[in-house]
């Protein structure tokens, strides 16, 4: 017996499992849906797929960088103490490893690559697993990284020397750990846009009208704080946080004198983990309630 898309699609809204498991479970079973679904239930992917609704806010961020390629991709879970298991952690380093090795088009191609061994991970952990999304840096240049305890992780491109160069390296390093430390937004201050510009003058004008500022004085403030602006959110005129006397952009100069090459910092990639995603506040009280009153 054969079996169409729609079919696909009427399993997988009949069990919570992926496609390609979907997939696999009709092709095994002759496009028998019944035994499709017992198939399902035997390999416990639908049981799996079940912990999908549920938020996942821990996790890790794994980076791997492999001459002129650099990778970041973050994979969450819901806990903290299943973030720190050795099979969590493998799973994450084996993700960027892929992506890196096999390069996946988008977040999605990985996800349905990765699908099977995410359910086998979550009916290990019995916990929801999703790899949320990732980064990729390519350049004929050096790519140096950093993670912060698996919380954060930075790639970083320069052009004009390679990571061979010890120097260079710990160019890379350094930079990468500012990233982390400073958090900038944008490379230099021709990379500011301008509603960037409009939104941080509405809020410095909110907080001065807060502070009791004349009104005929907020706007010349205003003017002021934005051309300090760059000094804070771009990069390479930030102050090096291992030594505010320089900045990073006078930082990489310096380097490039002492290896005799012109260097270039073409950008750099940073993910943190669990940012924008909105964790669940367990209220003890209101479950002890629940409990008591058989709701």
């Amino acid at each position: 017996m054969s079996f169409s898309a729609s079919d696909v699609k009427k399993l997988r809204e009949m069990t919570g499992a992926g496609m390609m498991a979907c997939k696999q479970a009709l092709s095994e079973n002759s496009g028998n849906m019944d035994a499709a679904v017992d198939y399902l239930r035997t390999k416990g992917l639908a049981a799996a797929q079940k912990k999908q609704s549920r938020v996942a806010a821990e996790g890790a961020v794994a980076t791997l960088v492999e001459g002129g390629v650099g990778v970041i991709v973050e994979v969450n879970c819901e806990t903290d103490f299943v973030s720190k298991g050795d099979d969590f952690k493998g799973f994450a380093n084996s993700v960027a490893n892929y992506i890196l090795k096999e390069k996946p088009s988008d977040i999605a191609a990985l996800k349905t690559a990765k699908e099977t061994e995410v359910n086998e991970l979550t009916l290990k952990v019995g916990e929801k697993i999703d790899i949320r999304r990732f980064e990729v840096t390519k350049t004929d240049g050096a790519v140096g990284s950093y993670n912060h305890g698996g919380r954060i992780g930075v790639i970083v491109d320069i052009s004009g020397a390679d990571a061979s160069n010890e120097l260079v390296s710990d160019l890379l390093k350094d930079i990468a750990m500012h990233i982390a430390a400073a958090s900038p937004k944008f490379l230099s201050s021709n990379d500011i846009d301008e509603n960037f510009k409009k939104k941080e003058a509405e809020i410095y004008a909110a907080q001065l009208k807060e502070e009791g500022k004349p009104e005929n004085m907020i706007d010349k403030i205003v003017e002021g704080k934005l051309k300090k602006l760059s000094s804070e959110v771009c990069l390479l005129e930030q102050k090096f946080v291992k030594d505010p006397d320089t900045t990073v952009g006078k930082l990489v100069e310096s380097v490039a004198k002492q290896v005799g090459a012109v260097l270039k910092v073409n950008g750099f990639k940073m993910l943190n983990l669990g940012e924008g995603i909105e964790k669940k506040e367990d209220n003890l009280a209101e479950e002890v309630a629940k409990l008591t009153s058989g709701n």
